[in-house]
């Protein structure tokens, strides 16, 4: 019977999951790192010799941009150190923000216009001699009624 971790190495070697080796050595040279620089990259990756670095928040991208060369003495190292992350070669660092919106704007709809509710029902009672009043009073109810009745 195999063991699992042989199973598991077998797996991880297979040509359709070579991208499993290549999130094992992100995640190491990310682990790498101190916990400060942790926290500030969202993720990376190698894309012709060039490696990208996704920046969780923008403040982190002017501290980042001065230890480029530290990004790529640490992998350069990784990959002499650990064999599975031999083919990770760097000649350029390139950072950038992850949540850049920048280019996406969000068209709002605003309406001058409020309309709201009736919230009255309509029922109360008069306590007065005058006629006016009381007609008054009546052509506010039926007011009420008639825009609870056409909601």
């Amino acid at each position: 019977m195999k063991q699992a971790n042989t199973i598991l190495s077998h797996i991880q070697n297979l040509p359709q999951f070579k991208l499993l080796k290549r999130h094992y050595c992100y995640q190491k040279f990310i682990s790498i790192l101190s916990p400060k620089f942790q926290k500030a990259i969202a993720f990376i990756f190698i894309r012709d010799d060039t490696l990208f670095v996704a920046l969780s928040h923008p403040g982190f991208k002017m501290e980042l941009n001065y230890n480029k060369d530290l990004l790529k003495s640490l992998v350069t190292l990784l990959s002499q150190q650990d064999k599975k992350c031999q083919n990770m070669h760097v000649s350029k660092v390139v950072l950038f923000n992850a949540k850049n919106h920048q280019f996406v704007k969000k068209v709002s709809t605003y309406n001058s216009i409020p309309y709201y509710e009736e919230m009255a029902l309509g029922e109360f009672s008069i306590q007065s001699e005058d006629a006016e009043l009381i007609n008054a009073f009546n052509n506010v109810k039926n007011a009420i009624l008639n825009s609870k009745n056409s909601d």
